[in-house]
């Protein structure tokens, strides 16, 4: 078993998708639409990978939210970058871009060295080693 995909519901489709192909250099799918749903969507992945994130956008959000009892986004989820010096560089990156840092990088109790980033609609992501 694995998972084969996360999925994010976004307020701004094309900037959550700019935000992950910049920062994390993922590859993205054609965008999906369904007009008559008012559906739009888009698969990214690393090269190599078979677990995917979809970033989703209801044009009617708000109404959709209400009628459908879900929320933007997910709790948290990790992207491992290769080793503490990575992590300590995408922290710096993303800072300096204005993103909020949420957590400094460190070593965890668990054993993992990251840092905790929030994306640009407010998603929590650890960075690892």
């Amino acid at each position: 078993m694995k998972i084969e995909h996360l999925a994010i519901w976004t307020s701004d489709l094309e900037k959550v998708k700019n935000f992950y192909v910049r920062y994390f250099n993922m590859k993205c799918s054609a965008k999906y639409v369904n007009p008559k749903k008012g559906f739009s969507s888009y698969f990214l992945y690393f090269d190599g990978a078979s677990t995917r994130i979809e970033l989703m956008h209801q044009t009617e959000m708000a109404s959709f939210r209400a009628n459908h009892a879900v929320s933007l986004g997910i709790t948290h989820f990790a992207i491992a970058v290769g080793n503490k010096m990575v992590v300590d560089e995408f922290t710096r990156r993303l800072r300096s871009d204005g993103y909020e840092i949420v957590g400094e990088p460190r070593e965890t109790g668990d054993g993992y060295y990251e840092s905790v980033v929030k994306d640009c609609e407010g998603n929590i992501i650890e960075i690892t080693a």
